[in-house]
């Protein structure tokens, strides 16, 4: 039974690991992925904006 649950546990850790590295390498996705607010996407673009323009009146 503990080798089944340590199996299971391993096949899900390399089906993991295969998604992550096909989509780092096979799938294109705007902006560069890591959370840091480079997205293309103008409507994200634009609730930054309006968060910065708020932050510099509290400021």
């Amino acid at each position: 039974m503990q080798e089944l649950i340590i199996g299971l546990v391993f096949v899900a850790a390399l089906i993991y690991m295969g998604r992550r590295l096909y989509s780092s390498f096979f799938v294109k996705k705007a902006g560069c992925g890591k959370g840091c607010g480079c997205a293309t996407d103008s409507r994200a673009q634009a609730v930054r904006i309006l968060e910065k323009g708020n932050q510099n009146r509290v400021s």
